[in-house]
């Protein structure tokens, strides 16, 4: 599954350099016109990712969450492949659209995954996966530029679409699923989408943990469309785009080296514990950004934000495996899915319109309360449980 999630995200990632590039190529179009469709053909895809998740998460928890990956990467190949023979914008919009639809791979890999675990490790093996996507996502970028600048645009689509194919190989022929269907005798064996939301409900800490991962998403969101710009800001013109991409990589490397670590500390101490640590050194560590006057200064503490944003996605992945049946949670991680990528539709143009008015000293400010204020918010809804708890008769 490490190999399937990170040609994943290396495929998804490689054609992200060159998308408003290939849109230049689509016609003799103005800057103005370039840069607009570019947000409308990269955001789409969240859009249709944000409504079609807890669906697929709902059919994975019913017929197998195998049998899910290999229609996404199946899906997945089909649409880049078919980006490299579009010759107009709203082809590639609406490819893109389709795409979005089969986009929730790597989280439901995470979902089978964590059913196939034992939860008392389910916090290291999670991270250790997310190493796979993280690497993906590192590589991509680097690779889809090289690739696109010796065989073109269009080529490299259709290329890249081998490697997703390659993917549903992977889990077709790599992967066994043991069907569990129930972990203890309270539990069923199949729940209705509005016992799955009660659930949620029922269990404050579980619902704040989900309403995190769209303040998380927000905040890591909000600087990238503008990282770019400042950069050039703090460096000037030269080497840009190798800077940008030093600046955009530090973080995953913090990510990289430190997801599996932060699993198994949270698999020893508790997963909302670190949570709640890691929202709160992620909001100090964004902060300081604000006011440096280098760019070194910048990717030393894009590498420390990587590193602390590196454990939320494997430790609130684990929670969930912890707190939900095993019948619902692969709906309930479709939800949560849901919450982020709405996160990655808000954070992008937040961001930009943070900075266009007040600066960007701003985005790192507001981004930086954002995820104080969600750990706050999640160290009371803990401790408000424990209360509780303390108060039943036999606790």
């Amino acid at each position: 599954m490490w190999f399937a999630n990170f040609f994943i995200a290396g495929s998804i990632t490689m054609v992200l350099p060159f998308l408003s590039l290939y849109i230049e190529e689509l016609g003799n179009y103005t800057e103005a016109y370039v840069q607009t469709w570019s947000g409308w053909v990269f955001g789409i895809t969240f859009v249709s990712a944000f409504l079609c998740s807890p669906i697929w998460g709902k059919i994975g928890d019913k017929y197998g969450r195998k049998n899910i990956l290999i229609i996404s990467a199946t899906g997945l190949a089909l649409s880049v492949f078919l980006m490299g023979f579009v010759t107009s914008v709203w082809q590639l919009f609406l490819l893109r659209l389709f795409m979005g639809i089969f986009t929730g791979f790597i989280p439901m890999s995470q979902a089978l995954i964590s059913t196939q675990t034992p939860k008392s490790i389910a916090g290291q093996v999670l991270g250790s996966l997310q190493t796979g996507s993280i690497t993906g996502s590192l590589m991509g970028p680097l690779l889809g530029g090289w690739i696109a600048d010796s065989i073109g645009y269009a080529t490299t689509f259709q290329y890249v679409s081998i490697t997703v194919a390659l993917s549903a190989l992977i889990v077709y022929f790599g992967i066994h699923e043991q069907r569990i269907k129930k972990e203890g005798d309270h539990e069923k064996t199949s729940y209705q989408s509005r016992e799955v939301l009660a659930h949620i409900f029922k269990h404050p800490v579980l619902l704040m943990v989900m309403i995190v991962s769209l303040f998380v998403q927000i905040a890591h969101f909000s600087i990238q469309p503008i990282l770019s710009l400042f950069v050039g800001d703090l460096h000037g013109p030269e080497n840009l785009a190798l800077f940008s991409g030093i600046a955009f990589s530090a973080a995953g490397l913090g990510n990289l080296m430190m997801a599996k670590q932060w699993g198994k500390i949270a698999d020893r101490i508790g997963y909302v514990k670190i949570l709640v640590f890691l929202l709160f050194m992620a909001g100090i560590v964004y902060l300081p950004a604000a006011f440096v006057t280098n760019i070194w200064q910048l990717v030393v503490l894009r590498f420390l934000l990587g590193v602390s944003i590196g454990g939320i996605i494997p430790v609130r992945t684990a929670y969930i495996r912890q707190e939900a049946p095993v019948a619902m949670q692969g709906e309930v991680l479709g939800y949560n899915t849901s919450i982020r990528f709405l996160g990655n539709i808000i954070g992008p143009s937040m961001g930009g319109m943070i900075a266009g008015f007040y600066g960007f000293s701003m985005v790192f400010f507001v981004t930086s309360a954002l995820l104080v204020i969600s750990g706050s918010l999640l160290f009371l809804a803990m401790n408000k449980r424990v209360t509780s708890a303390k108060h039943i008769p036999g606790y």
